[in-house]
């Protein structure tokens, strides 16, 4: 891999290397989409949609579904036997359970663990998770995934293509908000802002 094929600074070089690195593994070039159910597999986790959850009860399940449905995307757990369960939830389009599929796939992939145990803890976007981990591992989690989701070599190529962040999203299978991210994280937001946006 060359240099320029990584965003500047050095933490945002290593939650890149690291992406793909999980691309590698899943044995998916860095211009196409990648999978994270597929990916999922590969790292043996067991995904499920709250809907496929049994022995919830049907009041849990009504206000999960229905008034806290935007409260949540999901969450990971240990299994007795080893291995890693993640919930989704059923009511996020495909875009969002994407980036919430990938986020806990890297929490696994990076080692991290649950630093206690916590019923309803809101994170700086504003969701409610089932778990807390670290800052530190929330934001490494968070930024591994969406740099597995969109490389920064493509996105740069995409920029340079004039591709807009809805074309970049469409391609990936993400949010344009992700791309967004992805876009300000890798130093890249001002060349698309002068590319798409206009002066302000």
């Amino acid at each position: 891999m060359l240099v320029y094929d990584l965003p500047p600074g050095e933490k945002w070089r290593n939650y890149e290397m690291r992406a793909l690195g999980l691309r590698d593994f899943a044995r998916v070039r860095p211009d196409l989409p990648l999978n994270p159910f597929n990916l999922a597999r590969f790292a043996n986790l067991v995904v499920l949609r709250l809907d496929d959850v049994q022995g919830l009860s049907k009041t849990a399940r009504e206000h999960l579904l229905g008034p806290a449905a935007e409260e949540w995307s999901g969450g990971a757990c240990s299994l007795p036997n080893g291995m890693k369960l993640v919930i989704l939830n059923p009511k996020h389009g495909k875009a969002r359970t994407n980036a919430t599929l990938m986020e806990e796939i890297c929490h696994v992939f990076l080692g991290h663990e649950p630093n206690r145990l916590s019923l309803v803890v809101k994170d700086d976007r504003g969701r409610v998770m089932a778990r807390d981990y670290r800052k530190a591992d929330e934001e490494a989690a968070y930024a591994v995934g969406a740099a597995g989701l969109v490389p920064y070599s493509a996105l740069k190529k995409f920029l340079h293509e004039g591709k807009t962040s809805g074309d970049i999203a469409a391609h990936f299978r993400v949010s344009r908000e992700l791309v967004e991210y992805r876009l300000k994280v890798t130093h890249l937001w001002k060349d698309y802002k002068a590319a798409h946006l206009g002066p302000k």
